[in-house]
C-alpha cells in the first residue's frame, strides 16, 4: 500500500465519503463512532483505521495504518528501526520532526506533510496521516466526487 503524502494511502483519498471507500474495499470489519461523533472504519486485513469527520460532512480526514506493506517513497516503514526510516526520509527533504514520548511509545510528527511515525522499542509500529489544512484553515480535499 503506497502512501501518497498529503493525499491518502493506496486508493484512499482524503475527502472520500463512506460509500466511496465501501465501493473500493467493501464493508469494514468494524464501524463505530468516537467521542466526537466521527465515524470510524477499520479493515483488519489492511490494518488500517479510517476517520470520517462529522463536522466535515463525514469526509475521510485521517488514516492510521499498521500494515508491514505500507510504503513511503520506495521504502517499507512498519517494522523497521526508527533511525533507518528517518535516515531514508532525509534525501526526500523530510527532516523536520517534533518528537513526543508516551511511556514506551515515541511519535515523530512532520507538520509539513501532516504525518506521524509512531514507534515503540525503536521500531516503527504505525503511520498516521491527516488531511492538509490550508492557510484559510480549510481542509484541502483531494477526492473529487
Amino acid at each position: 500500500m503506497i502512501i501518497h503524502l498529503k493525499n491518502g494511502i493506496d486508493k484512499l483519498l482524503f475527502g472520500m465519503k463512506q460509500k466511496d471507500v465501501i465501493a473500493i474495499y467493501g464493508n469494514p470489519n468494524q464501524k463505530y463512532k468516537d467521542e466526537d461523533d466521527n465515524v470510524i472504519f477499520t479493515y483488519h486485513q489492511l490494518k488500517i483505521r479510517l476517520t470520517f469527520y462529522q463536522d466535515e460532512d463525514f469526509r475521510l480526514g485521517y488514516i492510521i495504518g499498521a500494515s508491514p506493506d505500507l510504503v513511503l517513497f520506495e521504502y517499507k516503514i512498519v517494522g523497521k528501526k526508527t533511525s533507518t526510516v528517518l535516515k531514508e526520509l532525509e534525501p526526500k527533504g523530510i527532516t523536520q520532526f517534533t518528537q513526543e514520548t508516551f511511556d514506551t511509545l515515541e511519535n515523530y510528527f512532520n507538520e509539513e506533510n501532516w504525518f506521524i511515525l509512531q514507534t515503540e522499542f525503536d521500531e516503527v509500529v504505525k503511520f498516521e496521516m491527516g488531511a492538509i489544512i490550508n492557510a484559510k484553515d480549510e481542509f484541502e480535499w483531494k477526492f473529487k466526487a
